[in-house]
């Protein structure tokens, strides 16, 4: 093949949508700039839940929180195949033969929607969020380290969408975004470092799992490494170099155990701790089972006392 994209260009130019159709899927529906699918990602969808925005390069798909780039595709649609060798197939996918052209995502740059961040607030201000981050089970840890980030997309004719989501600011001073509908990144895309203890440190892949740690152990003094896409691992294992203690975190799905292995491969020094969540996919599931347990323990503890009569004494 000739004139292949770099990864670089192919998170910028390629198009998902174009890959999809290569790999013989197609949209179900459209809704605005968005191609709803059938996920491919998942055994049990039923119905159109992965979501694709080709004019921002961007997929999500709803029945697992997840979505990223085309590249963060590609590494969990091919889930036993490391970074270089899904740089590859989504070569192969969006390149054709020589002389062919290959599947681009047009280049518009003045006209695309584009999320502008207008206001960041501390956290608690706004209902939706505050439950969204409850409803993890992470809502204490993410008080000391989340904002409320207000942002809005606005088209070619200059009509804007108002949106608001949980915040933190990766080291290229994007802002990675998560609400119960949308993960993203305002700006460009980074890991996240939180340098504390100058010999050891903690890597996660995205941040919610970093705060599921947090919960489980407020006083630890780790530096965090936060990938924020596996995408980074790279870029995670570069700046892991600095420590000479790592604990690893990633996901217990092919996706996160390739990486690990890889990340140990780098780093053999390194050791994975996700044995601390055995049984669940990641630590924030965990988290979550543990924390609605305990909202239904005490919504019974509640109703038992509600329904006591006490006796009246004089």
């Amino acid at each position: 093949m000739a004139n292949l994209l770099t990864a670089k260009e192919l998170k910028e130019q390629a198009s998902i949508v174009g890959l999809l159709s290569r790999l013989g899927y197609q949209p179900v529906f459209k809704r605005g700039r968005e191609r709803m699918y059938i996920s491919m990602l998942r055994d049990n969808d039923s119905q159109p839940s992965l979501s694709v925005n080709d004019d921002l390069g961007v997929w999500f798909d709803h029945g697992t929180g997840k979505g990223g780039n085309i590249i963060d595709f590609g590494l969990a649609y091919w889930k036993n195949l490391n970074f270089n060798e899904v740089i590859k197939k989504i070569q192969e996918a969006c390149a054709m033969e020589t002389g062919e052209a290959r599947i681009i995502r047009p280049r518009k740059a003045t006209k695309l929607p584009h999320y502008i961040v207008h206001q960041v607030k501390p956290l608690g201000t706004h209902p939706a969020i505050t439950e969204y981050l409850k409803n993890r089970g992470v809502y204490e840890a993410a008080e000391k380290c989340l904002k409320e980030v207000y942002y809005y997309v606005e088209d070619d004719k200059g009509v804007r969408k108002q949106f608001f989501a949980a915040g933190w600011q990766n080291e290229n001073s994007g802002w990675e975004v998560r609400n119960k509908y949308f993960k993203g990144c305002m700006g460009h895309k980074g890991i996240t470092v939180l340098e504390a203890n100058a010999k050891k440190a903690a890597v996660f892949e995205g941040y919610i799992n970093y705060l599921s740690w947090r919960t489980d152990n407020p006083l630890a003094d780790h530096s965090i490494i936060v990938l924020n896409t596996l995408s980074l691992l790279q870029a995670g294992i570069n700046k892991a170099k600095m420590y000479s203690s790592l604990d690893v975190y990633f996901d217990r799905d092919k996706q996160g155990f390739l990486a690990t292995k890889d990340f140990i491969k780098a780093l053999p020094y390194a050791t994975d701790r996700s044995s601390v969540y055995d049984g669940y996919n990641d630590y924030n599931d965990k988290i979550k089972v543990l924390h609605h347990a305990l909202l239904s323990a005490e919504r019974k503890t509640d109703t038992f006392f509600s329904g006591v009569r006490v006796p009246f004494s004089r």
